[in-house]
Parts: structure tokens; C-alpha cells; sequence
């Protein structure tokens, strides 16, 4: 029998659009079959900043509990997915503090031939969707990893239009996450999981 992949869901978000997505792509790499870790990376705004905005302070309060990501998480996990809203056309600083304490474990090979892979949100459309996808990619070249997209693999992606990963326009975070973007981002997951077994599988044969 071929070992469980270990999937590692780490996003940030501040008002739930994001989380959202980070939802199904657990729920979706469960149900492949995968041992799942939801994480979410350390808050970088000030308290004030937060208390401004209803729908921040909201999100943070329901979200307490969902534990915070650590380097551990990247070592542990065979396939690494990574959710961020869009911060000019780049990850969200929050995310990409995150991904700056990753050094030690570059530096010994230990994020290397893995899977990794991503979504996106942003308040307008377009938005920097794909630039953001495709800028958090070039972390993945870094480390050697192999990374993995939805592409059009699925008579749905046609609709969802993004081949580098799952996205979504939120209208400023007034609009959820509908079923064409959950539907992308779990078809993310599966492939994800999916060529994460194969190279788990290959690699110790």
C-alpha cells in the first residue's frame, strides 16, 4: 500500500475570502486521500488596523483557534499549497514573512521535490490573479520543488479561466468565493495530491 501524502494548506487572510479557498482545498486533498494540516500565517497588522475594519476583526476572531504555520509544516509535508490575497500583483507580506524564515531549511535541501502549488484572491478583476500565482511560483523554483496547476485538465477550468491556480474576485470582500473558484481550488488540491503520491511513490521505489 503506498504511503499517505501529507498536505500542508497554509494561507493568510484577512476577511475570509481567502480562508475560504484554504477550506476546500483541505476538504478536497481529504478527500483524495491525503493527511491534511490547515495553517495560517502569523498576522502582521496592528490591533488598530484590524479593530477598523468589522470584517477583519470578524475573520481573526473566528479563525483563533486554526493553528499558526511554522517550518515545521513545510518539513513535514510532502505537498505544500499556498493561499494569499493579492498585494500588487505579489503575495500579501503576511504570507511572505512566512515564506523568509524558510532559510535554514533551503539551505539543507529540505524543501526540495516536493509539490507545491497555490491560489489567489483579489478585490477587483483581474486584479493581479495571475501575477501574484505566478511571482509565488518563482519560491518554488528556489527550493526545487515541482510545481503542479490546474491548468485546463478539466472541462471547468474553461469556465474558471486561470490555468496557474484557483482565483477569485471578491468585489473588496463582498462576494464569497462561488462555486467556480471552490471548484478550481479543489481540482488544485486533487492534482496537487494526486502527483504528490506518484512522486512520493516513485521516489522510494
Amino acid at each position: 500500500m503506498a504511503a499517505q501524502v501529507k498536505v500542508a494548506v497554509i494561507y493568510y487572510s484577512a476577511t475570509g475570502i481567502t480562508y475560504q479557498m484554504a477550506q476546500a482545498a483541505c476538504e478536497a486533498a481529504g478527500e483524495a486521500g491525503a493527511e491534511v494540516r490547515l495553517r495560517k500565517v502569523r498576522e502582521l497588522a496592528p490591533d488598530e488596523a484590524i479593530r477598523a475594519n468589522s470584517g477583519w476583526e470578524a475573520h481573526r476572531l473566528e479563525t483563533q483557534d486554526v493553528e499558526e504555520a511554522e517550518p515545521d509544516d513545510l518539513s513535514w509535508a510532502d505537498v505544500v499549497i499556498f493561499g494569499s490575497p493579492t498585494r500588487y500583483g505579489m503575495v500579501a507580506a503576511q504570507l511572505k514573512q512566512f515564506i523568509d524564515t524558510t532559510g535554514p531549511l533551503w539551505a539543507q535541501g529540505m524543501l526540495a521535490d516536493k509539490v507545491y502549488s497555490g491560489f489567489t484572491s483579489t478585490a477587483t478583476e483581474h486584479g493581479g490573479q495571475e501575477a501574484t500565482l505566478l511571482s509565488l511560483f518563482n519560491v518554488f523554483y528556489h527550493w526545487g520543488g515541482i510545481v503542479v496547476t490546474p491548468g485546463y485538465t478539466d472541462p471547468s477550468q474553461f469556465v474558471a479561466g486561470n490555468p496557474y491556480g484557483a482565483s477569485h474576485t471578491s468585489n473588496n470582500g463582498e462576494i464569497a468565493p462561488d462555486h467556480v473558484a471552490l471548484s478550481a481550488t479543489a481540482l488544485t488540491a486533487k492534482r496537487a495530491v494526486r502527483i504528490g503520491a506518484a512522486l512520493k511513490q516513485g521516489m522510494a521505489g
